[in-house]
């Protein structure tokens, strides 16, 4: 017969490991916990927002966005020695001819052109399981790379002429996929210019990213982020500083002018603080 205090010692040994099972399931093994991941507060520090072109990293803003496949992860490195936090640009919601997966997507979720950018098309996102392959193998590879976090352009379709009768369900189910996968890999993940579903998916989340919200009285949608303690990075292509920049440092957006190709420059930032 087992002693009183032996059997208390096993009780408390399986117990430690029925917990530490559950811990395990609950995880999926990778780094994307809440904890470990960047999660970026509202700021009106500038950010730099840059597509084309060789990263100058001389521009003194604590946040860059670069492009995901053409950034190299020496490139991420030298900006982390430097201080700054770096988003993984990449796209999820559009299917672009010249990326070099181009050939996984198959042709059957190959919708619309993108207006105004012919190289460009609208993806079926009711079945992103047939083009999640390439989408979870371009997150990995922003993880991989070393970025801090990750902005998956294009996903609001459900708003756009893609070709296919897209609804907000169908948007919302495909965004907080993204953010998933985004998570599971250690990055956090913004939402782009989905303002009208942000209120929705703010939990969902780490941050925004908004184009032209001043232009078009649309910053209001992205305020739910800034109420939960969560970063909202703008840009303006067509309003001069002066027309925006007051605006943003009281609703705590960070927010720049750039020009709609997004070289390194110009690059003008609002006033920090």
């Amino acid at each position: 017969m087992e002693s009183t205090s032996y059997g208390l010692r096993k009780i408390a040994l399986l117990t430690a490991g029925l917990a530490a099972f559950v811990l395990a399931a609950c995880s999926d093994g990778s780094p994307g916990q809440a904890e470990a991941r960047w999660q970026p507060k509202p700021t009106t520090a500038s950010w730099q927002f840059q597509l084309q072109g060789k990263i100058d990293t001389s521009i003194d803003a604590p946040v860059y966005e670069v492009d995901g496949f053409n950034v190299p992860k020496a490139t991420v490195k030298k900006l982390h020695a430097l201080g700054r936090k770096v988003i993984c640009y990449i796209d999820v919601g559009s299917w672009e001819n010249y990326r070099p997966d181009a050939k996984r997507f198959p042709r059957s979720v190959i919708g619309k052109k993108y207006e105004g950018y012919p190289n460009e098309r609208w993806l079926d996102i009711r079945r992103f399981h047939k083009f999640a392959g390439p989408i979870k193998s371009r997150i990995r590879m922003c993880a991989r790379k070393g970025f801090d976090g990750l902005e998956p352009d294009n996903i609001n379709g459900w708003e756009n002429p893609t070709g296919f009768p897209l609804t907000a369900r169908d948007q919302l189910r495909f965004n907080r996929w993204i953010a998933r996968i985004a998570h599971r890999n250690g990055l956090a993940v913004g939402l782009k210019n989905d303002g009208r579903q942000a209120r929705k998916l703010v939990g969902n989340f780490d941050f925004a990213v908004v184009e032209q919200c001043f232009q078009y009285h649309e910053c209001g949608q992205y305020r739910p982020f800034v109420r939960r303690g969560k970063a909202v990075y703008s840009v303006e292509y067509e309003l001069r500083n002066s027309a925006f920049c007051a605006r943003a440092k009281k609703i705590r957006f960070s927010a720049i002018g750039k020009e709609y190709d997004l070289f390194a420059r110009p690059w003008r930032p609002c006033a920090t603080g």
